[in-house]
């Protein structure tokens, strides 16, 4: 049977009748030559350069003819660019090169950087490396600390010749046709490459085009991360997909004043923008009312929230706070994705209200629903991710039987769709658990087992928790045997191999807590400042990530379970010896006061 939404679906999905990204620009550059594709706020609010989508296409085809002229065709090439338009045509240049693109981020002054960038070559087994003529001393430097990045070939991408376009051979590619690798931000030693083909990116397009209505004439706004999945699909391929203008600027612009993200909706009328759900509450925070009495907002049809878990107060502390600038309560768009399936699964439509459901969360925790109508000591409420749209799909499992759960049960969320990617590069074992899984009872699949927890409620999907060994906080991925190393290696009077990482929900948001156990050698001139001070600098510069609370372990046994320790910390048995308020030194959050408690627990109490 014909629906309205199959018929939505083919007007979408053929864009230009065209089923590859390479077809996709080039149809934009023979169709629409001089519209602008991409401005980037180099200040990250009025200083700008741009990109036709001509201009794109000429800058891709040259850079792909270089590419083909090494031989590159078939490879993978790491592309290490900073925030910027560069990154952009590079990315375009592989892919019409026929070369599969790696994009990541250039090596910081850490060494966990390096050791990611290592994992990735080594694990993708990129041939060539891709980056600015500005970066490139940085990339040599500390690529000749590693020998074996040596034989990598480098290239720089922003001085090709335009000249070269002409020598362009257009690659053999289909929609099954690798197109990317998009690496997952989990454990730096085994970095997991997702592969999306071409297809992939076409059909979760075509899915976010149909729910969230880009149009030709929208102007979406983006500062996130071209590495990450919502920056990549969501800010560079969808403004593609439909032709359209995209506003962009460095994550680092915004996490510095967090106005730039709305000032350049205001300034440039846009209809799309979107981000985890700790930017909103950063631009609650942070920007003044004098700044506010700027700002038009009117012109936004379209806020996505996504990337991390959704809270109900911060969307309607944003609508309030930014109701005068004439933001609406009905352009939230929460939605639900992950990289394994391109990005998108579930979301909420444009125009659609944000919809909430109040459980009893108690009985929650144990995996089972008792909806509530009124917010308690012992209530929780989940904001919805909508529901899906297209050919994909959405099971809720039992994870232990592998069958469907009952309505008023949490299981995992399985996923069906073309936009599912074709696997975790060479790792078929992870590949077949992952992607391949198939319900006991009925076996129908394969379906893409998520690790996420979740339920269905009239259509809409909500998220619960993560049946994942990961933690997730603002958005981003970390491996707590990751953080657990650091910790280790931050302090000579810490225990090696006796530590465990996690994180708790503080006033509606994750936050992060260590636990390790002190040297029987440490315990009598134990300096718990200096300890304290040396696990949270060492998290802060290999991850990025502010510790809210550390616990010390007497020894009295020698192994620290993940969820004893968290069951501790929860239920508050500890006894405190020191309390010291600080103002984390991570970059742009100093406004956040973090409470940093150390304490000594006698391991007996557990």
């Amino acid at each position: 049977m014909v629906t309205s939404q199959n018929l939505a679906y083919e007007n979408c999905f053929n864009v230009d009748s065209v089923d590859t990204l390479v077809d996709l620009l080039h149809s934009k550059a023979l169709y629409q030559p001089n519209k602008k594709a991409f401005t980037f706020l180099l200040d990250g609010e009025t200083q700008e350069t741009s990109l036709t989508y001509l201009e794109l296409d000429l800058q891709a085809r040259a850079i792909a003819a270089q590419l083909q002229s090494l031989g590159a065709s078939g490879e993978r090439a790491l592309l290490l660019y900073p925030a910027g338009l560069e990154f952009i045509a590079a990315f375009f240049g592989c892919l019409y090169a026929g070369v599969v693109a790696v994009p990541a981020y250039p090596p910081r002054n850490n060494n966990r950087s390096m050791d990611r960038i290592q994992a990735i070559v080594a694990d993708a087994q990129a041939t060539v490396v891709l980056t600015t003529t500005q970066t490139l001393s940085n990339v040599e430097r500390r690529f000749a600390e590693a020998p074996d990045l040596a034989d990598l070939r480098l290239l720089t991408t922003d001085n090709v010749a335009r000249d070269l376009a002409e020598a362009w051979q257009e690659p053999a590619v289909t929609g099954d046709t690798l197109a990317y690798l998009q690496y997952t931000s989990g454990s730096t030693s085994k970095p997991k490459g997702v592969m999306i083909s071409h297809r992939n990116a076409m059909h979760n397009s075509a899915d976010l085009a149909l729910a969230w209505e880009t149009k030709p004439d929208s102007v979406l706004v983006s500062w996130l991360p071209h590495f990450h999945d919502f920056g990549l699909v969501y800010g560079i391929i969808q403004p593609v997909y439909q032709g359209c203008s995209c506003v962009l600027m460095a994550p680092t612009s915004f996490i510095q004043q967090p106005v730039r993200w709305l000032q350049a909706i205001s300034r440039y009328r846009a209809t799309h923008s979107g981000a985890p759900n700790f930017a909103y509450e950063l631009c609650i925070s942070k920007i003044t009312p004098e700044q506010r009495a700027t700002l038009d907002l009117s012109s936004w049809c379209v806020a996505v929230n996504g990337a991390e878990q959704i809270r109900q107060e911060a969307l309607k502390r944003f609508a309030e706070t930014f109701c005068p600038c004439g933001f609406r309560w009905s352009t939230f768009c929460p939605g639900y994705g992950l990289a394994e399936a391109t990005l998108k699964v579930s979301a909420s439509r444009m125009t659609e209200m944000p919809i909430f459901c109040t459980v009893q969360a108690s009985t929650l925790a144990k995996h089972h629903l008792i909806e509530l109508s009124e917010n308690g000591p012992d209530t929780r409420t989940l904001v919805g991710c909508g529901g899906t749209l297209l050919d994909t799909k959405i099971v809720i499992v039992e994870p232990a039987s592998l069958t469907r759960c009952l309505p008023n049960q949490v299981g995992e969320i399985w996923v069906s769709s073309s936009s599912v990617a074709q696997g975790y590069w060479n790792r078929p074992e992870e590949t077949e658990r992952t992607f391949g899984a198939y319900l006991a009872d009925t076996g129908e699949g394969p379906f893409l087992r998520t690790g996420d927890l979740g339920f269905m409620k009239d259509d809409q999907l909500f998220v619960t928790g993560r049946l994942k060994d990961l933690i997730i906080i603002r958005g981003h991925n970390h491996y707590p045997q990751d953080i657990e190393l650091t910790v280790e290696q931050s302090h000579p009077a810490l225990q090696q191999g006796c530590g465990a990482a996690f994180s708790v929900e503080v006033n509606g948001e994750e936050r992060l807590v260590v636990a390790c156990e002190v040297k029987r050698s440490s315990i009598r001139n134990l300096d718990v400042d200096a300890v304290g001070k040396s696990i949270d600098q060492a998290v802060i510069e290999q991850h990025e990530l502010q510790v809210y609370a550390i616990l010390l372990l007497i020894p009295i046994y020698y192994e620290v379970a993940l969820n004893i320790a968290s069951r501790i910390y929860s239920d508050s048995q500890i006894n405190e010896v020191y309390r010291n308020p600080v103002l984390s030194s991570f970059p742009g959050q100093n406004s956040y006061l973090t409470f940093l408690r150390k304490a000594i627990v006698p391991t007996t109490e557990r």
